[in-house]
């Protein structure tokens, strides 16, 4: 479940926060991929794969076009998104894997939002000396989402060429952001990686906790998350840890700890036992790969009941990493 990785020159970023813009940008002729591609998911990676090849084809240079931050936030502020699965780091680490040479942030607001679609193709393809556009099927733009991938070609002023990447399914099932999250939310992490191409990941830093679980005889890892990552449901997960690029087999268990917290004064936490380790990771950036959902979080009756459940969750958690290497 890895990305397919292309051996390209360092991935420029370009932040596009306003007009005027253009002269942060080259002149170079470019095929540019567009959408949000929060996941960089399945259905995403051949939006990208595709205007990779097409650039390489036609001696272009493959650019990603995506937006910051999501269109919900300025467009539906009562239901905004403000949680994502990649956040622009995470997003940008996982694009440049797949062979794109600059990816271009460009701030929705609402200015932008009220952009007609015509406009939207003068300022921000054609300056850009679009070539070719590639995007997923249901990409819209411009004001009320009046422009698409069936009409993109009656902008164009003859100016760029496009291809629309039809619907990719897997296990008869739409892949999409949305069905990824809920997913997630309700802890189906391994069928979520599925449907990413790879485990999901979070990131952040290492922090001093309450050390209860030294005390249990587990010390974990409290991570902090550094982004607004989407967090999978409560519970305890098999998950590697990332530590200075090398991954750590471990148990995460995510929760509000109701064995010793009552609920009204619990703080949920991310706390990862990583097994066979006896490092100091205080302060470390790490990275957290979701594999499996274990069980749900649960209350014990006493610190020694909840234990022998720990000692179980590292079995299942040495195990299930064993049979995936085995298999691999």
């Amino acid at each position: 479940m890895s990305l397919q990785e292309l051996k390209v020159p360092d991935m420029e970023r370009v932040f596009l926060d306003n007009q005027p813009f253009i002269d942060q940008m080259d002149s170079q002729e470019k095929v540019i991929a567009l959408g949000y591609f929060d996941g960089v998911h399945l259905g995403h990676q051949k939006v990208i794969k595709t205007a990779v090849t097409i650039a390489k084809e036609k001696g272009l240079e493959p650019v990603v076009m995506t937006f910051y931050p999501h269109p919900s936030v300025v467009l539906r502020p009562d239901a905004k998104r403000v949680n994502e699965l990649t956040p622009q780091l995470i997003k940008a680490k996982l694009i440049e894997k797949l062979g794109v040479q600059t990816l271009v942030f460009v701030k929705f607001d609402l200015t932008l939002s009220q952009l007609s679609p015509q406009n939207f193709v003068d300022q921000y393809l054609i300056k850009l000396h679009a070539k070719h556009v590639v995007a997923g099927y249901d990409f819209t733009f411009g004001r009320k989402a009046a422009g698409n991938m069936n009409n993109i070609g009656d902008y164009s002023r003859s100016m760029f060429s496009y291809t629309t990447v039809p619907k990719v399914e897997l296990f008869g099932e739409k892949v999409s952001t949305t069905h990824i999250r809920t997913l997630i939310e309700h802890g189906a992490v391994e069928e979520a990686a599925d449907l990413l191409g790879k485990p999901y990941e979070t990131t952040g830093i290492v922090i001093h906790g309450d050390k209860r679980g030294r005390t249990l005889g587990f010390p974990t890892a409290n991570v902090d998350e550094n982004e607004a990552f989407l967090i999978p449901e409560n519970g305890v997960y098999a998950v590697q840890l990332n530590v200075d690029g090398k991954p750590l087999d471990g148990v995460c268990s995510v929760g509000l700890r109701p064995t010793f917290y009552d609920k009204n004064e619990a703080i949920k936490t991310v706390e990862v036992y990583v097994l066979d380790f006896n490092g100091d990771l205080y302060d470390k950036e790490v990275g957290i790969y979701w594999y499996k959902r274990l069980r749900p979080e649960l209350k014990f009756d006493s610190a020694d009941a909840l234990i022998v459940q720990m000692e179980k969750d590292k079995s299942e958690t040495r195990e299930y990493f064993e049979t995936l290497r085995n298999a691999n």
